[in-house]
């Protein structure tokens, strides 16, 4: 019998909230669970609560030092005169500004993904959603880009440490996955494929094409920046190209993929230009290469998506689409979900789970844009393809 997919999800995965005008607001995985709820296709005998993560599996990749720091600042209501120290540690920017109780809410999402490893392990379930999860930019000692501990990084160390594991690690969020890149960069037993928008325009400003790892695990990252403005055939070309590439020579036991969905025309905060339908397909053609090699686990976090009424919910539910095994086709909406959530949010909520071809934006240099990309995506790949002759 088939192990049904599994998803985590608790009310207190909301607690990982900066402020209410801040850009990383975490309603978004409620309403996302709703609209899944509202269509039929979550069940609740699918759904486990996250857990903590230990201050031991917090070390696997971040120092000591830093999760005391995080924790003695949780208890403060406000910086006050610890500002200066906290910016030290990455906390108190306008990225990633204080909260109170913040180790407890990160070390949460943490654990949900530590879980949902757990749970693939353990023969549980083949597939785990995880939502709350893909905080990519935190680094070992240094909180970045919204992100206080990084969940990805520490699962990936947590599947070396306790089963040997060859681990892939997917990002297609519109940002670069710098804070896992760096944490395995000399490692050959992690891989990690990030395609995103290209750093001269949008933060963290890395993840150029000449990245590719360093000492033994020199060859074991790819990134791939695409140019501001890639519409959606040119984003697949890239990512379907890439992906069978580093599948066919890596041959991971294990795949994470972190689901940011900013790529999006909608997303205010990127400059990339695809609609729904790419994230239609990222998720197919991952699900695809886990049955290939790594005995179809497959770990999925969220990330970011910064339009949380038009975007995120449509695109994030399509993970666990193609998880259960469920055709993604136009379909309109549930009215009782737009009923719902209507009042509360700040733009018009769509009417179809796919965009519709009037709401595409029209590129005028789409062409140059597609040239580009192939070029970098050949340039990207030039060095893997050299590995796998000379293999």
């Amino acid at each position: 019998m088939k192990r049904k997919p599994l998803y985590i999800y608790s009310d207190d995965l909301l607690g990982y909230h900066f402020h209410p005008r801040h850009p990383f607001n975490q309603k978004r995985l409620k309403i996302t669970k709703d609209l899944l709820e509202t269509l039929g296709y979550l069940s609740p005998d699918q759904i486990i609560a996250p857990r903590p993560a230990t201050e031991n599996e917090l070390s696997l990749i971040h120092h000591h030092k830093y999760i005391q720091v995080i924790k003695t600042l949780s208890d403060l209501n406000e910086l006050t005169d610890q500002e200066f120290f906290a910016e030290q540690f990455g906390i108190g920017t306008e990225d990633t500004p204080h909260f109170p109780n913040m180790h407890q809410a990160t070390s949460l999402i943490v654990g949900g993904t530590l879980l949902g490893a757990e749970l693939i392990m353990q023969g549980k379930a083949e597939q785990v959603l995880n939502m709350s999860g893909g905080l990519h930019h935190a680094f070992q000692g240094k909180a970045a880009g919204f992100c206080i501990y990084n969940d990805c990084s520490v699962a990936i160390s947590y599947l070396q440490k306790k089963y040997k594991l060859k681990v892939l690690y997917i990002d297609t969020d519109a940002h670069h996955g710098d804070g896992v890149q760096w944490a395995f960069y000399d490692d050959p037993n992690v891989f990690t494929l990030s395609i995103h928008e290209t750093g001269r325009y949008l933060f963290p400003g890395t993840g150029h094409f000449t990245e590719r790892g360093d000492g033994r695990g020199f060859g074991y990252s790819l990134n791939i920046p695409l140019d501001a403005y890639t519409q959606d055939e040119s984003w697949l070309e890239c990512f379907e190209e890439a992906l069978a590439e580093v599948i066919d020579f890596f041959k991971p036991d294990f795949i994470l993929s972190q689901h940011g969905c900013d790529a999006h025309f909608y997303d205010p905060m990127t400059h990339l230009a695809s609609s729904m339908h790419i994230y239609a397909e990222i998720p197919r053609l991952i699900k695809e290469a886990s049955k290939k090699y790594s005995q179809g686990r497959w770990l999925a976090v969220g990330g970011g998506g910064y339009d949380i009424w038009r975007v995120v919910p449509r695109a994030w539910s399509m993970i666990w689409m193609v998880m259960n095994d469920i055709p993604i086709v136009q379909q309109e909406i549930p009215l009782s979900w737009k009923r719902k959530w209507g009042h509360k949010a700040t733009k018009t909520l769509p009417s179809f789970l796919l965009d519709l071809e009037e709401d595409y934006p029209f590129i005028p240099r789409q062409k140059e844009i597609e040239i580009q990309n192939t070029i970098t995506k050949n340039k990207a790949l030039s060095f893997l393809r050299h590995q796998k002759h000379r293999a």
